[in-house]
C-alpha cells in the first residue's frame, strides 16, 4: 500500500520524534522502575484524588442525554468563560468557547478553519514538536523564527521580517515548551503592534494562535499575560492535561475573545473543522466534569521545589542551565556538542532525558520535572557520572 503524498510530505517533519520514541535506549527501558525517567511530561505518581472524585461524580447520569453526542456542554462553556474573565481579565462569550480534545486538537481545528493552500504560518523555534507538521497538514507553509538566543524571548524584529502578504497566522506558546520562558507583557504588546500594522498593510487579518497549555504552571509568583489582552485577533488555546497532569485525558478548549472582530463568522468554521477532524470534542464524561476540574491542580509549589533541587544539583555538578519561569521543563546545555551522544551516556547511568535535537535545540537536553522524588534522588549520581565521563573524552569531541 502506498502512503498518500500529503502524509509522506509530513513524515520527515516528525521522524526524529518517532525514531526517538521507538528506537532509542529509552524505548527499550520505558516503564522500568529502576530508571529515572525525565523524558516526557507524564505522571509518575497516582492521579490527584480530587481528579478521580470529579470523574466519579460526573459518570453518574443525570438524564437520558448525559452520554449522548455532545459538542460543547453549555455549563462547561460558562465555566471556561468565567475562568478567563476571572484569571486573565478576558471577556469571552459562552458561544465562543469550543471544547476540544486538548490543545493538540484545538491547534489543528483552528488551522483547518483559517488557512488555505499557499498561506504561511509563522511558528517560534525552539517549538513543541508538532507545530510544523500541523501547519503542513492544514495545507499551509510553515515559517520558522528563532527566539532571541540570549533572553529566550520572542524576537519581534525577526517576526516582523518574516511576515509576507501570504502570512495568515503565528503560533505563540507561552509559557514556552521547551525553554520555560514566560513572554512578558511588553514583548506581547510589541508583537501586537507589528501584527496590527502588517494586517493593515497587506489587507488581511494575521491571527495569533496562543498555545497556553502551561498557563497554570508558572513559578516564583510570576504574572501571566495572554496575547489576547493586547491583540484581539487571538485564538486562546488551552488544555487541562498540564494543570491536572493527566495528559491521557484529552480536555481543552479554543476561546475567541469578545473583541475579535470576525468571531461570529468563525464559529461555524471551527465547528465544521471539529466535525471533520473526526469529532474533535472531549467525551461527554470529561465535559460534565470540567466545572470541578477547572479548580483542580497539581501542587505548583512542589513542582517548583523539584525545579530548584534539580537546578541546584546540576549547577553543583558543573552543568549550564537557566532557571525556567514556567512549564515542566529544564533545558541544560550538554557537555558534548553531540547531545544525542550525551543522552546515551546518561542512559547508561539509568537517567533518561530528551535530546535537544528533538526540540530544535542541538547541544542541549530537556528534563521533565514530572519525575517523582525518588527518580530525582537516584538521578543525581547519574548526572555526576555522565558529566565526568564527558569531560574525560578528547577535547575535539566536546
Amino acid at each position: 500500500m502506498t502512503t498518500s503524498k500529503r502524509l509522506a510530505a509530513i513524515t520527515p517533519l516528525v521522524q526524529h520524534v518517532i525514531d526517538f520514541a521507538a528506537k532509542s535506549s529509552y524505548a527499550l527501558r520505558q516503564g522500568d522502575p529502576n530508571i529515572s525517567d525525565f523524558v516526557f511530561g507524564n505522571p509518575h505518581e497516582l492521579a490527584l484524588p480530587s481528579f478521580v472524585q470529579a470523574l466519579q461524580r460526573a459518570v453518574v447520569p443525570r438524564d437520558k442525554n448525559w452520554f449522548a453526542y455532545t459538542m460543547t456542554d453549555p455549563t462547561a462553556a460558562r465555566t471556561v468563560a468565567d475562568s478567563l474573565r476571572r484569571r486573565l481579565g478576558l471577556e469571552v462569550e459562552t458561544e465562543d468557547v469550543f471544547l476540544t480534545n486538548g490543545a493538540f486538537t484545538g491547534l489543528s481545528v483552528v488551522l483547518q478553519a483559517i488557512v488555505d493552500p499557499g498561506d504561511e504560518v509563522i511558528f517560534v523555534s525552539p517549538p513543541w514538536f508538532f507545530y510544523e507538521p500541523l501547519i503542513v497538514w492544514a495545507g499551509a507553509t510553515p515559517v520558522r523564527v528563532r527566539v532571541d538566543a540570549t533572553t529566550l524571548d520572542l524576537d519581534v524584529a525577526a517576526i516582523e521580517r518574516a511576515i509576507t502578504p501570504r502570512t495568515r497566522a503565528i503560533v505563540v506558546n507561552t509559557p514556552n515548551n521547551p525553554t520555560g520562558r514566560v513572554y512578558p507583557a511588553n514583548t506581547l504588546e510589541a508583537l501586537a503592534r507589528v501584527l496590527t500594522v502588517a494586517s493593515e498593510r497587506h489587507g488581511r487579518t494575521i491571527y495569533v494562535l496562543s498555545d497556553e497549555a502551561y498557563r497554570r504552571i508558572i513559578f516564583d509568583g510570576r504574572a501571566f499575560a495572554t496575547p489576547a489582552r493586547f491583540y484581539p485577533n487571538t485564538f486562546v488555546i488551552y488544555t487541562y492535561g498540564k494543570q491536572l497532569l493527566t495528559p491521557g485525558q484529552r480536555l481543552g478548549y479554543v476561546a475567541l475573545p469578545s473583541a475579535m472582530p470576525d468571531r461570529e463568522g468563525l464559529r461555524g468554521s471551527i465547528t465544521l473543522a471539529q466535525i471533520l477532524s473526526g469529532w474533535g470534542w472531549p467525551n461527554a464524561l470529561l465535559q460534565h466534569a470540567l466545572p470541578e476540574l477547572e479548580e483542580v491542580s497539581i501542587d505548583i509549589g512542589q513542582l517548583q521545589r523539584k525545579r530548584d533541587r534539580l537546578v541546584g544539583e546540576l549547577w553543583r555538578l558543573g552543568y549550564e542551565v537557566h532557571v525556567p519561569e514556567g512549564t515542566f521543563y529544564l533545558l541544560p546545555r550538554s557537555p558534548l556538542r553531540d547531545d544525542l551522544a550525551f543522552t546515551e551516556i546518561l542512559a547508561r547511568n539509568e537517567v533518561f532525558v530528551m535530546p535537544g535535537t528533538v526540540v530544535e535545540m542541538p547541544g542541549y537536553f530537556r528534563i521533565s520535572l514530572t519525575a517523582n522524588d525518588a527518580m530525582i534522588e537516584r538521578a543525581v549520581s547519574g548526572f555526576a557520572s555522565a558529566i565526568g565521563e564527558a569531560k574525560r573524552l578528547p577535547v575535539a569531541t566536546r
